[in-house]
């Protein structure tokens, strides 16, 4: 099976200015998953890495780690309300053309940093030796579940529960764990991403650990995964 890696990393951001390729304990945090997946990629599991940029910087450090940066991606898809699909889209069209193809993406995003080359191999071989169209990663939540969520009404001040069953005395322990999906790995058939689609309607599941979810938003996000690296 043919898999393309592509990490995703445009160069606007407003929330933290430079944030693919700010300084994380020494590396620019792009490097983080970068790494890993040339790791898999040297064992066979996947085809290509490459990240997909709009920013000149960006390509540079990219290639700098030893990344593939075959192009800079196109304005209209690198703003802030681009679709994750749309460049996946442009980065299979841009192989085809060429007459490479692909029968599935792996995507990392570089603001979920913790996973390790174990994580990428485990959950490849998931994927390819499964038959589903897609696959996550996900960590358990054993509190948060629909009993302790609630939506802010009209008036700004009542709350709305979302399941009938807030207030019944359901004990947490009854209700189970939930998963939350992480950010961390995504892979997707081709098939699914030429339909509109990362993730199917029953995707696989990886499950990693809580502390390795991490996903780099804000400075405390930052300085979070400093910490805990």
């Amino acid at each position: 099976m043919k898999i393309l890696t592509i990490i995703p990393a445009r160069g606007g951001s407003k929330g933290i200015p430079g944030k693919n390729i700010i300084d994380v304990n020494g590396l620019p945090l792009i490097a983080y998953s970068i790494q890993p997946a040339l790791q898999v990629l040297s064992k066979g599991l996947v085809s290509k890495v490459i990240v997909s940029t709009d920013s000149e910087e960006i390509a540079e450090i990219a290639k700098k780690f030893g990344a593939e940066v075959p192009f800079l991606r196109p304005d209209d898809i690198s703003g802030d309300r681009a679709k994750s699909v749309e460049f996946i889209q442009h980065a299979l069209n841009y192989f085809e053309e060429r007459g490479e193809f692909f029968d599935a993406v792996l995507l990392l995003q570089p603001t979920s940093p913790l996973r390790t080359s174990e994580d990428l191999e485990n959950a490849l071989k998931l994927y390819v030796n499964g038959e589903n169209d897609s696959l996550i990663s996900a960590y358990e939540e054993e509190y948060i579940n629909d009993l302790v969520i609630y939506k802010l009404g009209p008036d700004g001040k009542t709350s709305i529960p979302v399941s009938p069953l807030h207030n019944k005395g359901v004990r947490r322990q009854d209700h189970g764990s939930t998963y939350v999906r992480n950010g961390c790995i995504y892979i997707s058939s081709s098939e699914l991403i030429k339909k509109g689609f990362v993730i199917g309607e029953q995707p696989l599941m990886y499950v990693m650990d809580k502390n390795r979810s991490v996903n780099v938003d804000t400075y405390e996000d930052l300085e979070l995964l400093r910490k805990l690296l």
